[in-house]
This record gives C-alpha cells, sequence and structure tokens, in this order.
C-alpha cells in the first residue's frame, strides 16, 4: 500500500475523531471562516485556476468541459454563498429518533452519526472541492479528496484556503484532504483504503463511475450520470415545452441534469417539432432524430441507437416521436440513467401517472431538468446525485452524510 495514501489515511482518520465531538457553534464558526477566506483570496484561485485552463485548452478539450473547468468571481462568490447555506441549515447529527420503551424497561433509540471518512473522486469542477468539504465538515466527517489532473492547480489553492481558515479558528485542518497525486494507480488504492475510508463517492462520468464500483472495496454511494428527458405529451403548452427544453439543454451543456433526450407525442409533432428545433439551432444544437423527426424537419440528423441512451454534454441532442404517455415511458425508462425526467403537459392525470410510473430520482412536471440540484433544492451544496436506491437518492444534502447507532440505557436488565 502507497505510504503516501496511508498517511493521508491516518491523518484523516484521527480528524473524523476529533470533527464527531465538535458541536454546531463550532462547525458554523469553522465554515463561516472558510466562506470568507474563500471571498478573501478570488485572486490566487483564480490564478491557479487559469493554469488549468490554459492547459485544457491546448490539449484541445471541447468547450463544453472547459466551462466545467472554469472558475471567475461569480463562482467562487456561488461557492462561498453554498457554504452560507450549509450554515443555515439544521445540523442532523446528534438528534436521537424513534425511542422505545421496551417491556422490559430497556429505552431504545436512533442516534445520528457521522459516516466517519468520506473519500469522493471526482473530475474537472473545482466548486464540488468546497461543495463536499462544507457538507462533510458540518456532518462531523472529515473527507478525502481525489480530484482531477485537470484541476489540480485549482483544487490545490482551494484546499490550501479552507486548511488556512480552520487552523486560524482552532479546528482540524485535517478535516479536508486532497490527493495531490492524482494517477490512477493512487486513485485505485483510495478504493482498497478500507482501514480508514468509510464510504466512498464518484462523481463524474460514466467511465469513472463504472470503474469506482467495478473495483473499490470500499462501500461506494454511485453518482450517476445524466440522460436526462423532457417528454412533450400531446396535451403540451408548445411555448412552455420550448422555452423548458431550450434552457434544459442550452443553459449549461456539461452538467449531468442537462436535457440530452427529447420524447414527442405524434399528435403534436408537426406543430411542436419545428418550433423546438429552430429555437435549438439558435444555439448550434445538433438534433438527432428517428425517421418520423427527420421526415418533419429538414436538417435533423438521423439518429442510431447508441443515440437513445447517450450522456452527450455537448450541443446534441436526441428526439424520439412516440403515440402515446405509456410508449414514452417505456422509452424513457429503458434508456435513462435514473437521474432527471420530464413531462411538459395539461393533463393532470398523464402528469400524475408519469411521476408515479418513471424510475428516477427527480420527476417533474412542467419544469427543466437544470433544476436537480443541492443548492436548487434549499440544501445548500450538493456532495452528488445519486443515481442508486440504497441509503441515499437524488440531491445528497446533509442527511445522506449520516448514519445511525442505537443507543440503549437501562437499569441493570440481564438476558433470561
Amino acid at each position: 500500500m502507497n505510504q503516501y495514501l496511508v498517511n493521508i489515511g491516518i491523518k484523516a482518520k484521527e480528524a473524523s475523531r476529533k470533527m464527531a465531538l465538535l458541536g454546531v457553534t463550532e462547525k458554523n464558526r469553522g465554515l463561516m471562516a472558510v466562506s470568507r477566506a474563500l471571498k478573501e483570496n478570488m485572486e490566487p484561485i483564480m490564478a491557479a485556476n487559469s493554469i488549468d485552463v490554459k492547459i485544457a485548452e491546448e490539449k484541445g478539450v471541447k468547450a463544453s468541459l472547459i466551462d466545467r473547468l472554469k472558475v471567475n468571481e461569480g463562482r467562487i462568490l456561488a461557492m462561498a454563498e453554498g457554504i452560507d447555506q450549509v450554515v443555515s441549515l439544521s445540523d442532523p447529527v446528534g438528534e436521537i429518533k424513534n425511542t422505545i420503551l421496551r417491556p422490559n424497561g430497556l429505552m431504545i433509540g436512533k442516534k445520528v452519526v457521522p459516516l466517519g471518512v468520506i473519500g469522493i473522486i471526482y473530475e474537472s469542477r473545482p466548486n464540488v472541492t468546497a461543495d463536499a468539504f462544507a457538507l462533510c465538515f458540518k456532518t462531523g466527517n472529515a473527507v478525502i479528496l481525489r480530484g482531477g489532473s485537470d484541476a489540480i492547480n485549482s483544487n490545490l489553492a482551494i484546499t490550501k484556503v479552507i486548511k488556512n481558515a480552520l487552523r486560524e479558528e482552532g479546528l482540524p485542518e485535517d478535516a479536508i484532504n486532497l490527493l495531490e497525486d492524482t494517477s490512477r494507480e493512487t486513485a485505485k488504492e483510495l478504493m482498497r483504503l478500507n482501514k480508514y475510508v468509510d464510504v466512498l463517492i464518484p462523481r463524474g462520468g460514466s467511465g469513472l463511475i463504472k470503474t469506482v464500483v467495478n473495483e473499490s472495496t470500499v462501500p461506494v454511494i454511485e453518482t450517476g450520470t445524466g440522460n436526462c428527458h423532457v417528454y412533450v405529451d400531446e396535451f403540451a403548452d408548445i411555448n412552455m415545452a420550448t422555452e423548458i427544453i431550450f434552457n434544459a439543454k442550452t443553459q449549461r451543456l456539461g452538467v449531468c441534469n442537462a436535457c440530452e433526450s427529447l420524447v414527442i407525442h405524434s399528435k403534436v409533432l408537426e406543430k411542436a417539432l419545428p418550433v423546438i428545433v429552430e429555437k435549438l439551432w439558435a444555439k448550434d444544437v445538433q438534433v438527432r432524430g428517428d425517421e418520423r423527426a427527420v421526415a418533419v424537419k429538414k436538417g435533423i440528423l438521423p439518429a442510431t441507437e447508441e443515440d437513445w441512451g447517450a450522456e452527450y454534454l455537448d450541443s446534441i441532442i436526441s428526439v424520439k416521436i412516440v403515440d402515446s404517455i405509456e410508449d414514452a415511458i417505456a422509452h424513457i425508462n429503458r434508456y435513462n440513467t435514473g437521474h432527471s425526467e420530464a413531462i411538459i403537459t395539461d393533463n393532470y392525470f398523464n402528469a400524475q401517472k408519469f411521476q408515479n410510473e418513471i424510475d428516477a430520482a427527480a420527476v417533474y412536471v412542467n419544469a427543466s431538468t437544470r433544476f436537480t440540484d443541492g443548492f436548487e433544492f434549499g440544501m445548500g451544496a450538493e456532495i452528488g446525485i445519486s443515481t442508486q436506491k440504497l441509503h441515499a437518492r437524488g440531491p445528497m444534502g446533509l442527511e445522506a452524510l449520516t448514519t445511525v447507532k442505537y443507543i440503549i440505557s437501562g437499569q441493570g436488565q440481564i438476558r433470561e
């Protein structure tokens, strides 16, 4: 085992024990100090980020992924605001739930406690460094972060600011640990650091997530890729549908809650498709459709089977035409990734049917999929969007980073 990684594991484990003893006042004090420090240290963070962006541009990385990598004043302020929002949230740690009194006099309850040490493997987006720290710190966890090599300078700068702020407040600076070695070998060893890491969360593309799920011996909370659909029902307001699809697809391309797939009912095909496509073409979005879509609007490219399940993270969208809401639901459930799905309709029963039968972490009626986000859900920053069904699902806020232990009080009871 890599001694460098073992040493970080030891420091994180020791910090997690100290963190578990902190009260909400101390944790909030630390978070507010970090928020202030981020705003006071914008220049060194942006300077470090400019190095990462320049390297990415020289490598020919596509624009949507460079956008995920970029840090500016607005995004640093958003990091700080996310931390401030976490401060304002109730601390779940220490709450005692479902206390019962047994016939033998034993009092049994479940106490909410931190998970311990959380490992996070992520790509590109430097804001994850601050977001992950804030949620882990508020819930009394230590965190080991392994970001991508493409954002190493940005992540180092942000981590340095956080550590300095915690040190000045007399709080455990090893509550956050960033792996400076971004090699695949070190990442794989982190996946097997069972002695020190209690749970591992991958956050990134399908390749990263698949690797972590397949190779980790540390328990994994799977965050998913986003092949998100918007279904235009036969009872849809076409103007509303057009604006929602435009927002869901183009507001930010390289994010997991962007719309990648469009499904349209055949009864509104000729009315809806041309308007929607023209709006998307104004933003240079390439549209790939089935035979019926291609026949209705010249300029739509033929879709392949691979398009139905693709997470493009680019200026591309697929279009499937269906003859019923049942067909739409079947298509979406077959190809979706369990992330976010939306229906545009004025029909109450179709809206309810869609929400009841679609298998996804977030199911929308008449709203953009771009809202699947911890900040937008009022959770503050998020650790990721869980598309699995065990322990946590959807945006993972504070409660997702806790577990419980049973606490039992007696007066001398012994088992007969």
